[in-house]
């Protein structure tokens, strides 16, 4: 029998290669990846929900060393909220400032930028449980 797929949220992590903090950003996410895959394929016809320990659902992990886009970087800076605009682009405190911080170099970037486009969350931070909370308040379709 033909049954459609749930299409997998997609999490981007920024990644600056030099960088050890985006380095641990990376191995943290490719872990949660990793286990949230091994979770999902395990028994997938039997059913989880009477199960209290909550796993994360498998998510598609998209690294690169590419710097956001202008469109990207508004849609992040939307998602961190204002008052975390230095947060993800240095000295910048507006969506103006972050942009033209942007457009002089990609080194205006805190890397690591890690993005949950499909739930609407975006974090610039190596800290494991910051970003294992993050990924856990992602959504089930």
């Amino acid at each position: 029998m033909f049954r459609f797929r749930k299409t997998l949220d997609i999490v981007t992590l920024f990644h600056k290669a030099g960088s050890p903090a985006s380095v641990r950003a990376a191995t943290v996410l490719k872990q949660a990846s990793a286990n949230a895959a091994e979770f999902a394929t395990e028994d997938q016809a039997s059913d989880h929900s009477h199960q209290t320990n909550h796993q994360r659902p498998e998510f598609e992990l998209n690294i690169t060393e590419d710097p956001p886009t202008a469109d990207q970087l508004k849609t992040i800076l939307e998602y961190v909220g204002k008052s975390k605009i230095s947060s993800v682009i240095k000295g910048a405190t507006t969506e103006n400032e972050a942009l033209k911080k942007l457009k002089e170099s990609s080194d205006n970037i805190k890397y690591p930028v890690i993005v949950d486009w499909n739930n609407g969350r975006a974090l610039a931070s190596d800290n494991e449980s910051e970003i294992l909370k993050m990924l856990s308040q992602l959504k089930e379709h």
